[in-house]
């Protein structure tokens, strides 16, 4: 995403939502306080409580099992992993930087734009849960990619990261500066690609810290750590949801949440990123960005972590996917107003027909 605009954009919805990157937003209620004024399309009213009250919610099948399982085969085709041979998951290669090898040993799949990755972000029910969480129709999906971690070993072992002492830590962090007087709001979310068991690592993350936040605030120090949580996990346990494949889980930015390592001893941990912001659509550059790189297959630039694959970009394997009306609107190639914010007629006609 460009980072040189910094106004901040207000998103097209009855709430007041305002961002300048797209990733966190200022509101006037925090989504843990906020009142619902839309009827709830997919979470029950004790889903929406404990999202609230613990800042995480688990959705049963979002996407159909048979659907999760179709992405888990290409996530393994697109590296060129046996899922029958584990010695295939550890094979050398060259690294491009130092972050490039972090990104193997946690797992990340750069593939942001195959018609199984769109298929997911336009589904109705995934799109309706994120309506529920915002209370906010017009959104946008986030540009991201896959996860495919094997156990944490040999060269995809943790232990070649140098530890650090301040900052972001895999194991459990916030989205968000938690520091700030009024902490922005961000939404994250995951789609599980196959069952996942303890051993198997995975999502991760502290809910009675959420819950009871305001109050383990006020005693800390001025100049505690912004990102990374420094709580006694006695008083604040962290717990590992468990998910079965196609399940949808979406988490607040101010979760202190993680991955854990996986140490079983063949399974992986395998999941879709995904998740959904209220749409920006006053901010040029940045959806001129995001059509571009659905219609180029180029690498999305809203995060600096994204890096393409090294072996064979996905443009060089596949075109363009395909949007139905409402992946038009989540990319932000339709506007949801009705408006055309970009092309002619006939041009919206040819790429529904790509």
């Amino acid at each position: 995403m460009p980072t040189s605009d910094r106004y901040l954009h207000r998103a097209p919805s009855d709430i007041p939502y305002f961002s300048s990157d797209g990733e966190t937003y200022l509101a006037q209620t925090p989504l843990r306080d906020l009142q619902k004024s839309r009827k709830l399309r997919v979470l029950s009213e004790e889903d929406f409580d404990f999202w609230q009250t613990y800042g995480y919610v688990i959705v049963k099948e979002a996407v159909p099992t048979s659907v999760a399982e179709r992405l888990l085969e290409f996530t393994w085709d697109f590296q060129g992993l046996d899922p029958a041979r584990p010695d295939s998951w550890y094979s050398d290669r060259l690294f491009r930087s130092d972050l490039d090898r972090e990104l193997h040993i946690y797992g990340f799949v750069e593939a942001y734009h195959h018609q199984l990755i769109w298929d997911n972000r336009q589904a109705q029910r995934v799109y309706d849960a994120f309506v529920d969480v915002w209370d906010c129709e017009e959104l946008w999906v986030t540009l991201d990619r896959l996860n495919l971690n094997p156990p944490n070993i040999k060269n995809r072992d943790r232990a070649l990261i140098a530890p650090t002492d301040k900052g972001f830590d895999i194991e459990l962090h916030w989205d968000v500066d938690s520091t700030l007087s009024v902490p922005p709001q961000r939404v994250q979310g995951i789609i599980a690609l196959n069952d996942t068991k303890p051993e198997q690592g995975g999502f991760q993350c502290s809910p009675e810290l959420f819950r009871q936040f305001d109050r383990w605030k006020a005693v800390q120090p001025s100049d505690r750590d912004p990102i990374r949580p420094e709580a006694d996990r006695a008083e604040f346990p962290v717990v590992r949801p468990e998910l079965k494949a196609g399940d949808l889980l979406i988490w607040n930015g101010l979760l202190a949440h993680g991955v854990a390592r996986n140490t079983s001893e063949n399974g992986v941990r395998a999941v879709q990123y995904l998740s959904m912001m209220p749409a920006l659509e006053s901010h040029h550059e940045m959806r001129r960005s995001r059509v571009d790189s659905w219609r180029h297959l180029s690498t999305p630039d809203w995060n600096q972590t994204l890096v393409g694959d090294a072996t064979k970009h996905e443009s060089l394997r596949y075109g363009t996917p395909t949007l139905n009306d409402l992946g038009a609107k989540l990319l932000g190639l339709e506007s949801w107003s009705g408006q055309e914010l970009e092309r002619s007629t006939g041009e919206l006609a040819c790429t529904k027909s790509v």
